[in-house]
């Protein structure tokens, strides 16, 4: 099982500054995170059906995110987008 990611675990490039936890990019990284692990318990879990919702709404609000960043920095959207490996 991966490591749990939390807030303190951000990487500082996406922190705007010490203590963000909130910023959109903070968010997509922690979302990233949720999702992994989710993807990996309905590995082992496949009629989890909470589970599945859960990871689909997870997606929809990072999808959301990404499409908010892509509009506003379109720099730091693509920084994002290529350590998470996602596109929206």
């Amino acid at each position: 099982m991966p490591k749990k990611i939390t807030k303190d675990t951000t990487p500082e490039s996406f922190k705007l500054h010490d203590a963000d936890t909130g910023s959109v990019e903070v968010q997509i990284w922690l979302l990233t995170s949720e999702i992994t692990e989710l993807q990996a318990h309905l590995a082992l879990h496949k009629k989890d059906f909470d589970a599945k919702r859960s990871l689909l709404k997870k997606v929809a609000r990072r999808r959301a995110f990404l499409k908010y960043l892509k509009s506003k920095k379109l720099s730091m959207y693509n920084t994002i987008s290529k350590s998470v490996n996602v596109k929206v």
